[in-house]
């Protein structure tokens, strides 16, 4: 019987939790469609998710096409398929690398400053403040949010997937003295654009997952400073999880709409 209450109760819990968050996104996408769009929030939030996440970004994606293609060319190397190093980097961090790698940094940057800062308004009161000025939270705090992530996410994605490869050229032809003329040949005869199409579909999805997970912490917050902590560590964590999980049914249904080298 205790076993029974214990699963039960978080069968409901999580229940309860996919139930506030499909509410959060109904009342966001209803504020959306109705024009309650605040269009300096937005350009406000943008800079801060997208301009503000550059320097991640780059560092990431660089280093993450680096080291990839040098392991991916010390196993090549032992069968003799040196050239094929330029189009498994190139479409791996199309499909795999970029979006996911991106999500994680997005999550953990972007995904705690909002639930940490939607959080202290709540138990300092000041979304109680809004409603009395007859102000709705989700439009004036989640709807710009929304809008700058699903603008944030494919730019950010992109730039990561460019750099990530440039760093991947420099180190298989500057660095492993891979011949350059069969490294890009490669790469651009089985890099397609469903590989590039595919990434942004991920991005605008993984950038739903962290701004709504981020919201509703925050907006859900409770207990004062300590509250506020707890929120900002369960949105990271969430939305980690909510992407890895994510990323593995997206992989599986869009190989089957965009197969590999079509």
């Amino acid at each position: 019987m205790p076993f029974a209450t214990f699963l039960g109760g978080t069968l409901l819990n999580f229940l309860n939790y996919l139930g506030e968050i499909a509410l959060l996104a109904y009342e966001t996408l209803l504020s959306i469609f109705s024009g309650r769009i605040r269009p300096k929030l937005v350009i406000h939030q943008i800079c801060e998710i997208g301009f503000g996440s550059q320097l991640v970004v780059l560092v990431t994606g660089a280093f993450t096409g680096a080291v990839f293609t040098a392991q991916t060319f010390f196993q090549f190397s032992n069968l003799n398929m040196e050239s094929a190093v330029g189009p498994v980097v190139s479409v791996s961090m199309c499909r795999e690398l970029g979006p996911v790698l991106v999500g994680l940094m997005v999550a953990g940057r972007v995904g705690a400053a909002m639930s940490a800062e939607l959080g202290t308004m709540k138990v300092t009161q000041q979304i109680d403040a809004l409603r009395a000025l007859a102000v709705h939270p989700v439009d004036y705090l989640v709807v710009s949010r929304t809008l700058a992530m699903l603008i944030s996410m494919p730019l950010l994605i992109a730039e990561c997937i460019f750099i990530g490869i440039l760093a991947g050229y420099y180190m298989a032809v500057r660095i492993l003295d891979v011949s350059s003329v069969y490294y890009l040949s490669n790469m651009y005869r089985f890099t397609h654009g469903s590989d590039i199409f595919m990434s942004m579909i991920k991005g605008l999805i993984f950038g739903v997952i962290i701004v709504f997970i981020s919201c509703r912490q925050g907006l859900n917050a409770k207990g004062g400073a300590v509250g506020v902590g707890r929120a900002t560590t369960e949105a990271v964590v969430m939305s980690s999880l909510s992407i890895l999980i994510a990323n593995f049914f997206l992989t599986m249904g869009l190989n089957m709409i965009f197969p590999a080298g079509q």
